[in-house]
Protein backbone atom coordinates (compact mmCIF):
# COMPACT_ATOMS: atom_id res chain seq x y z
CA UNK A 1 0.00 0.00 0.00
CA UNK A 2 1.02 3.28 -1.11
CA UNK A 3 0.89 5.00 2.80
CA UNK A 4 1.66 8.72 0.68
CA UNK A 5 -2.15 7.73 -1.00
CA UNK A 6 -3.74 6.56 1.88
CA UNK A 7 -5.44 10.09 2.78
CA UNK A 8 -6.65 10.55 -0.12
CA UNK A 9 -7.84 7.26 -0.42
CA UNK A 10 -9.81 7.77 2.68
CA UNK A 11 -11.20 10.76 1.43
CA UNK A 12 -12.65 9.30 -1.78
CA UNK A 13 -14.25 6.01 0.29
CA UNK A 14 -15.88 8.26 2.78
CA UNK A 15 -17.32 10.52 0.20
CA UNK A 16 -18.54 7.66 -1.83
CA UNK A 17 -19.65 6.14 1.50
CA UNK A 18 -21.94 9.17 2.58
CA UNK A 19 -23.47 9.31 -1.04
CA UNK A 20 -24.65 5.79 -0.63
CA UNK A 21 -25.47 6.25 2.82
CA UNK A 22 -27.56 9.14 2.38
CA UNK A 23 -28.82 8.92 -1.12
CA UNK A 24 -27.46 11.93 -2.31
CA UNK A 25 -25.02 14.23 -3.88
CA UNK A 26 -22.11 16.33 -2.67
CA UNK A 27 -24.31 19.35 -2.60
CA UNK A 28 -22.17 21.71 -3.97
CA UNK A 29 -19.01 20.07 -5.50
CA UNK A 30 -21.92 17.53 -6.94
CA UNK A 31 -24.74 20.17 -8.35
CA UNK A 32 -26.84 17.72 -10.08
CA UNK A 33 -30.45 19.24 -10.89
CA UNK A 34 -32.95 18.04 -8.12
CA UNK A 35 -35.42 17.05 -11.20
CA UNK A 36 -33.08 14.73 -13.08
CA UNK A 37 -34.75 11.24 -13.57
CA UNK A 38 -33.30 8.49 -11.49
CA UNK A 39 -31.66 10.97 -9.10
CA UNK A 40 -31.28 8.72 -6.18
CA UNK A 41 -29.59 5.83 -8.37
CA UNK A 42 -27.09 8.02 -9.77
CA UNK A 43 -26.07 9.49 -6.59
CA UNK A 44 -25.35 5.59 -5.23
CA UNK A 45 -23.78 4.95 -8.64
CA UNK A 46 -21.46 8.22 -7.94
CA UNK A 47 -20.64 7.08 -4.58
CA UNK A 48 -19.83 3.61 -5.57
CA UNK A 49 -17.38 5.05 -8.03
CA UNK A 50 -15.84 7.01 -5.80
CA UNK A 51 -15.46 4.33 -2.89
CA UNK A 52 -14.06 1.85 -5.98
CA UNK A 53 -11.42 4.43 -6.71
CA UNK A 54 -10.25 5.18 -3.04
CA UNK A 55 -10.18 1.22 -2.33
CA UNK A 56 -8.20 0.59 -5.37
CA UNK A 57 -5.40 2.99 -4.33
CA UNK A 58 -5.16 0.91 -1.43
CA UNK A 59 -4.01 -2.34 -4.09
CA UNK A 60 -0.69 -1.49 -5.06
CA UNK A 61 -1.26 -3.47 -8.02
CA UNK A 62 -4.28 -1.00 -9.25
CA UNK A 63 -3.20 2.02 -7.56
CA UNK A 64 -2.65 3.86 -11.13
CA UNK A 65 -6.03 2.72 -12.38
CA UNK A 66 -7.63 4.28 -9.20
CA UNK A 67 -6.13 7.42 -9.40
CA UNK A 68 -7.00 7.34 -13.36
CA UNK A 69 -10.21 6.69 -12.43
CA UNK A 70 -10.42 9.34 -10.07
CA UNK A 71 -9.06 11.80 -12.13
CA UNK A 72 -11.66 11.54 -14.56
CA UNK A 73 -14.50 11.13 -12.83
CA UNK A 74 -13.78 13.83 -10.51
CA UNK A 75 -12.59 16.45 -13.20
CA UNK A 76 -15.84 15.37 -15.01
CA UNK A 77 -17.53 17.36 -11.89
CA UNK A 78 -15.61 20.17 -13.03
CA UNK A 79 -16.30 20.05 -17.04
CA UNK A 80 -19.93 19.18 -16.72
CA UNK A 81 -21.40 20.37 -13.23
CA UNK A 82 -19.04 23.05 -11.98
CA UNK A 83 -17.63 24.90 -14.34
CA UNK A 84 -20.44 25.79 -16.80
CA UNK A 85 -22.16 27.66 -13.66
CA UNK A 86 -18.73 29.47 -12.39
CA UNK A 87 -18.47 30.89 -16.15
CA UNK A 88 -22.13 32.08 -16.12
CA UNK A 89 -20.87 34.25 -12.84
CA UNK A 90 -17.85 34.69 -13.54
CA UNK A 91 -17.16 38.45 -11.68
CA UNK A 92 -17.93 36.38 -8.47
CA UNK A 93 -15.17 34.85 -7.02
CA UNK A 94 -17.48 32.54 -4.98
CA UNK A 95 -18.50 30.76 -8.02
CA UNK A 96 -15.40 29.91 -8.51
CA UNK A 97 -14.88 28.20 -5.24
CA UNK A 98 -16.71 25.11 -5.89
CA UNK A 99 -14.86 23.93 -9.23
CA UNK A 100 -11.18 25.24 -7.43
CA UNK A 101 -11.68 22.48 -4.96
CA UNK A 102 -12.63 19.84 -7.69
CA UNK A 103 -10.22 20.65 -9.89
CA UNK A 104 -7.59 20.17 -6.34
CA UNK A 105 -9.23 17.51 -5.54
CA UNK A 106 -8.46 16.38 -8.79
CA UNK A 107 -4.70 17.00 -9.17
CA UNK A 108 -3.73 14.91 -6.17
CA UNK A 109 -5.13 11.60 -8.73
CA UNK A 110 -3.51 13.20 -11.49
CA UNK A 111 -0.24 13.36 -9.46
CA UNK A 112 -0.32 10.26 -8.55
CA UNK A 113 -1.50 8.67 -12.02
CA UNK A 114 1.92 10.61 -13.09
CA UNK A 115 4.36 9.09 -10.79
CA UNK A 116 6.29 6.26 -12.23
CA UNK A 117 5.25 7.55 -16.06
CA UNK A 118 8.29 7.10 -18.67
CA UNK A 119 9.19 10.01 -21.28
CA UNK A 120 7.48 13.24 -22.07
CA UNK A 121 4.02 12.15 -20.27
CA UNK A 122 5.37 12.07 -17.11
CA UNK A 123 6.66 15.42 -16.48
CA UNK A 124 3.77 16.98 -18.47
CA UNK A 125 1.38 15.17 -15.82
CA UNK A 126 3.13 16.41 -12.75
CA UNK A 127 3.60 20.32 -14.54
CA UNK A 128 -0.70 20.17 -14.69
CA UNK A 129 -0.92 18.70 -11.75
CA UNK A 130 1.04 21.49 -9.88
CA UNK A 131 -0.88 23.95 -11.96
CA UNK A 132 -4.38 22.88 -11.18
CA UNK A 133 -3.15 22.51 -7.61
CA UNK A 134 -1.88 26.55 -7.67
CA UNK A 135 -4.14 28.25 -9.37
CA UNK A 136 -7.05 26.50 -7.31
CA UNK A 137 -5.47 27.51 -3.80
CA UNK A 138 -5.01 31.10 -5.44
CA UNK A 139 -8.96 31.20 -5.76
CA UNK A 140 -9.27 29.89 -2.44
CA UNK A 141 -7.43 32.79 -1.01
CA UNK A 142 -9.49 35.57 -2.47
CA UNK A 143 -12.39 33.74 -1.49
CA UNK A 144 -11.36 33.73 1.92
CA UNK A 145 -10.83 37.10 1.63
CA UNK A 146 -14.09 38.09 0.40
CA UNK A 147 -16.32 36.27 2.62
CA UNK A 148 -13.85 36.74 5.42
CA UNK A 149 -16.58 36.82 7.77
CA UNK A 150 -18.18 33.71 6.54
CA UNK A 151 -14.52 32.06 7.02
CA UNK A 152 -14.20 33.37 10.59
CA UNK A 153 -17.55 31.54 11.29
CA UNK A 154 -16.32 28.59 10.69
CA UNK A 155 -13.25 28.68 13.09
CA UNK A 156 -14.24 26.73 16.19
CA UNK A 157 -15.62 28.26 19.41
CA UNK A 158 -12.94 27.71 21.65
CA UNK A 159 -10.31 28.86 19.17
CA UNK A 160 -9.59 32.97 20.03
CA UNK A 161 -8.98 35.72 17.19
CA UNK A 162 -11.32 34.19 14.45
CA UNK A 163 -10.77 37.00 12.06
CA UNK A 164 -6.87 36.74 12.05
CA UNK A 165 -7.12 33.35 11.51
CA UNK A 166 -9.52 33.86 8.83
CA UNK A 167 -7.51 36.01 7.09
CA UNK A 168 -3.72 34.29 7.94
CA UNK A 169 -5.52 31.09 6.40
CA UNK A 170 -6.40 32.90 3.43
CA UNK A 171 -3.00 34.12 3.09
CA UNK A 172 -1.74 30.97 3.49
CA UNK A 173 -3.95 29.74 0.50
CA UNK A 174 -2.59 32.49 -1.55
CA UNK A 175 0.97 31.72 -0.81
CA UNK A 176 0.90 28.19 -1.45
CA UNK A 177 -0.74 28.68 -4.99
CA UNK A 178 1.92 31.40 -5.86
CA UNK A 179 4.88 28.70 -4.97
CA UNK A 180 2.98 25.89 -7.00
CA UNK A 181 2.46 27.97 -10.31
CA UNK A 182 5.59 30.09 -9.92
CA UNK A 183 7.63 26.45 -8.84
CA UNK A 184 9.48 28.25 -6.39
CA UNK A 185 9.52 26.54 -3.30
CA UNK A 186 6.77 24.09 -4.32
CA UNK A 187 7.13 21.12 -2.15
CA UNK A 188 7.67 23.50 0.81
CA UNK A 189 4.37 25.24 -0.40
CA UNK A 190 2.14 21.73 -1.09
CA UNK A 191 3.19 20.59 2.19
CA UNK A 192 1.95 23.08 4.02
CA UNK A 193 -1.05 23.37 2.02
CA UNK A 194 -1.61 19.56 3.45
CA UNK A 195 -0.88 20.56 6.93
CA UNK A 196 -3.49 23.55 6.91
CA UNK A 197 -5.87 21.56 5.36
CA UNK A 198 -5.44 18.53 7.67
CA UNK A 199 -5.88 20.88 11.02
CA UNK A 200 -9.25 21.88 9.26
CA UNK A 201 -9.94 18.07 9.30
CA UNK A 202 -9.24 17.25 12.74
CA UNK A 203 -9.86 20.84 14.17
CA UNK A 204 -12.93 21.86 12.30
CA UNK A 205 -14.69 18.77 10.08
CA UNK A 206 -14.35 16.00 12.55
CA UNK A 207 -15.87 17.66 15.88
CA UNK A 208 -19.08 18.97 13.58
CA UNK A 209 -19.92 15.08 12.46
CA UNK A 210 -19.19 13.72 16.15
CA UNK A 211 -21.74 16.23 17.35
CA UNK A 212 -24.32 16.19 14.44
CA UNK A 213 -23.80 12.51 12.95
CA UNK A 214 -27.47 13.00 11.14
CA UNK A 215 -26.35 15.72 9.21
CA UNK A 216 -24.93 14.75 5.15
CA UNK A 217 -23.56 18.64 4.92
CA UNK A 218 -20.81 17.88 7.85
CA UNK A 219 -19.82 14.46 6.41
CA UNK A 220 -19.54 15.72 3.08
CA UNK A 221 -17.70 18.81 4.21
CA UNK A 222 -15.57 15.83 5.94
CA UNK A 223 -14.99 13.80 3.14
CA UNK A 224 -14.06 16.92 0.92
CA UNK A 225 -11.70 17.86 3.46
CA UNK A 226 -9.78 14.71 3.88
CA UNK A 227 -9.78 14.27 -0.36
CA UNK A 228 -8.60 18.00 -0.11
CA UNK A 229 -5.40 17.47 2.26
CA UNK A 230 -4.71 14.12 0.16
CA UNK A 231 -4.36 15.62 -2.50
CA UNK A 232 -2.13 18.34 -1.38
CA UNK A 233 0.00 15.32 0.58
CA UNK A 234 0.18 13.56 -3.62
CA UNK A 235 0.74 16.88 -5.32
CA UNK A 236 3.75 17.23 -2.56
CA UNK A 237 5.11 13.65 -3.43
CA UNK A 238 4.58 13.76 -7.15
CA UNK A 239 4.01 16.66 -9.08
CA UNK A 240 6.68 19.06 -7.39
CA UNK A 241 9.91 16.99 -8.50
CA UNK A 242 11.16 19.36 -10.83
CA UNK A 243 9.57 22.49 -9.84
Amino acid sequence: MNINALTYAVGAILLGAVGIVFHDFAMQWQPVPAGIGMRTQLACLAGAVLAAGGAMLLAPRLERAGALLLAGFIGLWMLVLNLPAAIASASHIGAWNSPAEIAFMSSGAIALYAHGITGNLGPVLRMIARMLAGVSAIVFGFAHFNYIDFTAGMVPAWIPFKTFWAWATGAGHLATGLALVSGFKARLAAGFEAAMMGSFVVLLHLPRVIAAPDQHVEWIMLGVSTLLTGSALLVRKYATIEA
